[in-house]
C-alpha cells in the first residue's frame, strides 16, 4: 500500500525556499508517529510543503493531511485534488476537530482528537475496504505503548531543529483559548508515555541538543522527575515549556536544570487578574510573575515570554507595560500575540455568541491580526501595539538592556547573543532558505545553531508548534 502523509504549508508558494525560516524548524513528527502504525511492507512518505516542493502528479493508494486553522485553505484544495484522482483521503489535526463538517466536505475519513488510538483501527478498516467516515479519539486515550516514530521518514537535514521530541499530550490547564483544549475534549486531556520508552527514544536521536514540544513538559510531576533524573547520565541540553506555577512549586526546575535544561517558554500572557479569571486561566492567578523570572535567571535557564494582547482588560497602555516588565526581568525572547477566538475553544463560542467576530477567514486567525472586536481599544490601536511591542522589545537598547539585568557575565553574554542572532540576523537565515542553500549548509548550520538553540527561546516567534499525532498547530 503507498501512502502519502501531507503537512501543507500556510499558503502555496512556488518554492519553498521562499517561506520564512520559523517554518523550517521542527519536522511534522505527529505525521511521523502515525506512520510508525503501517506495515513493514506499506510504502510510506512524509512530505513537509514547508520545506521540500510538492509534488501532485502521484496517485497513492492512501493519502493523510494534517490540518490546522491557518493552512486549512490549503489543505482542502489538496484534499480535492486527491480525491478527484481517485485516492482515499484522510484529514485530521486541530482544524478539523474543531470544525468537522466543514473538514468532512473535503475528506472521505476524517479523524477527531488525537490520532494514536483511531488510526490502527481505520488501518484496518480501509485494508478490509470498509473504512468509516469518522473517527473519534474518546476514552482510553494513551501513547504509554505506542511504536516508536518513523524518524527515518524525515528529512532532518531540512530542519533547523530536527532533535525535537514530545513526551506527553495536551496540558492539564483549560484555559478558554487554548486551541488543544477542544482536541482533547471527550478524554484523558494530558497523560504521558512509560519513562522507558521515553528515554528510550532520546537515545535515538543523535548530537547532545534536545527541543521538548510537549505544552507542558512539567505537567505531571511524577514522570517530569523520573524523566529529569533518567536524563542526569546523558549529557544532554534541552528546551521545553510549562506554566507559571509549575515553576515556582517543588523542586522540580531545579531537576530539569540538573538534566540540561537551558531555556523555558513560559505562557505569563497577562498581568491583569481580571483577564487571567476571565479566560479561566487560574495558574496564574496570584503568582509572583519576577520571582519565576529570578528562579529560572539564577538557574541559568533563559526564558523565552508568551504574552497576548487584547483581552478584554487591555488599554492602549498595555503594550508599553509588558514590554518593560520584559525588559527589566531579563526575559530573553518574547513571543507576542493578538489574541484569536480559534473554533472549538470558548473564547470562540463567547466571542460568536456576543456578536464580535469580525471575520471567518482562517488565513487571519494567526495571532497576527484582529479577527474580532476588541472591549478596551479598537482593532487598529490593538495591531499598532502589537507591532509596536515587538519593534520595542528587539531593539538594540532593550536587548542590551535585558541582557545587563542578568547577574552572570555569562548569561548576560547568551542573552545578548541569542536575541541578537535570532531576530537581528532573521533575514540572514531566511535568505539561506531562499537561496536553497540550507541543504549543503546544514553542517555549518547544525553547529551554529546547536550552541544557540540550546539557550533559545522555549517556542519560535509568533508560533504555536506541537506535534502530537495530528496536533501541530502553526499559527504564523
Amino acid at each position: 500500500m503507498k501512502v502519502k502523509f501531507i503537512l501543507p504549508a500556510l499558503t502555496e508558494a512556488k518554492s519553498p525556499f521562499f517561506r520564512p525560516i520559523k517554518y523550517s524548524l521542527f519536522p511534522p513528527l505527529g505525521l511521523a508517529t502515525l506512520a510508525a502504525f503501517l506495515a513493514d511492507d506499506d510504502d510510506a512518505e512524509i512530505v513537509d510543503d514547508h520545506v521540500e516542493r510538492l509534488t501532485t502528479d502521484d496517485r497513492p493508494d492512501l493519502v493523510v493531511i494534517q490540518v490546522y486553522i491557518t493552512n486549512a485553505y490549503r489543505a482542502y484544495a489538496l484534499a480535492d485534488h486527491y480525491r478527484a484522482k481517485g485516492c482515499h483521503v484522510a484529514l485530521g489535526g486541530l482544524h478539523v476537530t474543531s470544525l468537522p463538517d466543514e473538514a468532512a466536505a473535503h475528506a472521505d475519513t476524517i479523524f477527531l482528537g488525537p490520532g494514536e488510538q483511531t488510526f490502527p483501527e481505520f488501518l484496518t478498516d480501509f485494508r478490509n475496504k470498509n473504512p468509516k467516515p469518522r473517527y473519534v479519539s474518546l476514552k482510553g486515550r494513551t501513547i504509554a505503548n505506542i511504536p516508536p516514530i518513523r524518524r527515518d521518514l524525515i528529512k532532518r537535514e531540512r530542519y533547523l531543529v530536527p532533535n525535537s521530541i514530545v513526551v506527553t499530550r495536551g496540558c492539564p490547564q483549560h484555559c478558554d483559548f487554548c486551541y488543544k483544549d477542544a482536541f482533547f475534549e471527550g478524554g484523558r486531556g494530558f497523560y504521558t508515555q512509560q519513562v522507558d520508552q521515553a528515554l528510550a527514544e532520546i537515545e535515538r536521536l543523535p548530537g547532545r541538543h534536545l527541543y521538548f514540544l510537549d505544552d507542558h513538559l512539567l505537567g505531571n510531576r511524577r514522570f517530569a522527575r523520573a524523566l529529569f533524573d533518567g536524563m542526569k547520565g546523558m549529557g544532554r541540553l534541552f528546551q521545553g515549556a510549562a506554566t507559571v506555577d509549575s515553576v515556582l512549586r517543588g523542586d522540580l526546575v531545579e531537576r530539569a536544570a540538573e538534566a540540561g535544561l537551558r531555556s523555558l517558554f513560559v505562557g505569563f500572557e497577562t498581568f491583569s487578574p481580571e483577564n487571567l479569571t476571565a479566560c479561566n486561566k487560574k495558574q496564574n492567578l496570584a503568582r509572583d510573575y519576577e520571582a519565576v523570572a529570578k528562579r529560572l535567571s539564577d538557574l541559568g535557564i533563559m526564558i523565552n515570554g508568551s504574552f497576548v494582547f487584547g483581552m478584554d482588560n487591555d488599554g492602549p497602555d498595555v503594550f508599553e507595560r509588558t514590554v518593560d516588565w520584559a525588559v527589566k526581568n531579563g526575559i530573553t525572547t518574547a513571543t507576542f500575540h493578538i489574541q484569536t477566538p480559534y473554533p472549538g475553544t470558548r473564547l470562540y463560542q463567547q466571542m460568536k455568541a456576543a456578536g464580535r467576530l469580525t471575520t471567518d477567514n482562517w488565513d487571519l486567525y494567526d495571532t497576527r491580526h484582529v479577527v474580532y472586536r476588541p472591549k478596551s481599544m479598537d482593532a487598529q490601536a490593538l495591531k499598532e501595539g502589537y507591532d509596536r511591542a515587538y519593534r520595542d522589545f528587539y531593539n538594540w537598547r532593550t536587548i542590551a538592556q535585558g541582557a545587563m539585568s542578568h547577574e552572570t557575565l555569562k548569561h548576560r553574554l547568551k542573552h545578548f547573543g541569542y536575541a541578537v542572532g535570532w531576530k537581528k540576523f532573521e533575514p540572514l537565515w531566511d535568505a539561506v532558505i531562499r537561496l536553497r542553500r540550507l541543504h549543503m549548509m546544514t553542517p555549518l548550520l547544525e553547529g551554529v545553531l546547536s550552541k544557540v538553540t540550546a539557550q533559545g527561546p522555549g517556542k519560535t516567534d509568533k508560533a504555536v508548534l506541537r506535534a502530537g499525532a495530528f496536533d501541530f498547530e502553526s499559527s504564523n
